[in-house]
């Protein structure tokens, strides 16, 4: 097929636009959503922290902020790894994070839960309980995200949520009736004390088109899932999504332009949390003891 702006071999049809792209205009048709989206989150200046993984949506997205920054001596790109602690998948993974960081001359900076909570996350899936590794997961890779961007002096995180993952989470909040967290969604638009903003640069970029778009530009990114990804019921959101794509191509910009229209309305409604020191901790917490530390606490308990 040819490109359907230059005549050119195409190298992948849009199907929710009904164009077909050569390599060079669909890395411009990325680049230019992604550079707009920026734009629209209002990328502070200072330093900018990238959540860094070594997948293909977070290289992407640091690369990106990269090709900014490297043009405006105003802002500086900071790397973070967070090493959960999952045998035979995280540590290769660090090794392309810390290569991509070496070849674009990117701070590097990595903390693991073993390091800050005392234990890795093969460890929490043996004496979990009730709860499933992501619960664990998510809510310490936020606090350790957020204590390395305050330690740098972050003025923003950068996560690699592209439109699959935000179309997803809006979803799953719906479903679940959870109006307040969706209003409490990334990018973030107030500033909470000790806690540092998200934004989100690939928000409107599918997710396989920031895998073509690693492909093309010859990274090396992990495309391996994580291993305890089959107890998340965001998988089920995801399945879902995927078919709703396959006979409705542009589902997922619907589900992200229906959240963009209340947004407003949600963030009127619900005022942010008022936070303040944990107690064991120091990181940002609506409750004396943070959930970070409450988990900790948890798995504490099973393992004596």
């Amino acid at each position: 097929m040819q490109c359907s702006k230059c005549g050119n071999e195409a190298v992948t049809f849009i199907r929710y636009n009904g164009t077909y792209l050569c390599r060079q205009h669909f890395i411009e048709f990325v680049e230019k959503r992604v550079r707009k989206e920026i734009r629209k989150q209002s990328l502070p200046k200072g330093v900018i922290a990238v959540a860094l993984s070594g997948g293909k949506d977070s290289i992407v997205a640091c690369y990106m902020l990269w090709k900014i920054a490297k043009k405006d001596r105003s802002r500086e790109i900071h790397a973070i790894t967070v090493d959960e602690g999952i045998a035979g998948y995280r540590d290769a993974t660090i090794k392309i994070a810390k290569k991509f960081c070496e070849e674009h001359e990117i701070p590097h900076h990595i903390i693991s839960f073993k390091e800050e909570f005392g234990f890795t996350l093969d460890e929490v899936s043996v004496k979990r309980g009730e709860l499933a590794e992501c619960t664990y997961c998510g809510v310490w890779r936020r606090h350790c995200l957020n204590k390395v961007a305050k330690e740098i002096n972050a003025k923003a995180i950068a996560m690699g949520h592209n439109l699959d993952d935000v179309a997803q989470t809006i979803l799953m909040n719906f479903v679940r009736g959870d109006m307040e967290r969706m209003a409490r969604m990334a990018p973030h638009k107030k500033i909470q004390p000790g806690l540092i903003p998200r934004i989100l640069p690939l928000r409107t970029i599918p997710e396989k088109e920031t895998t073509l778009y690693a492909y093309l530009k010859g990274f090396e990114v992990s495309e391996d899932e994580c291993p305890y990804a089959i107890r998340a019921m965001r998988g089920i959101y995801r399945d879902f999504i995927m078919q709703l794509e396959e006979k409705h191509p542009g589902s997922r910009h619907s589900i992200l332009k229906s959240f963009l229209e209340i947004e407003d309305c949600l963030h009127e409604k619900y005022e942010a949390a008022k936070l303040n020191p944990c107690i064991k901790c120091g990181q940002p917490s609506s409750e004396p003891v943070c959930m970070a530390c409450q988990l900790r606490e948890k798995i504490k308990r099973g393992h004596e």
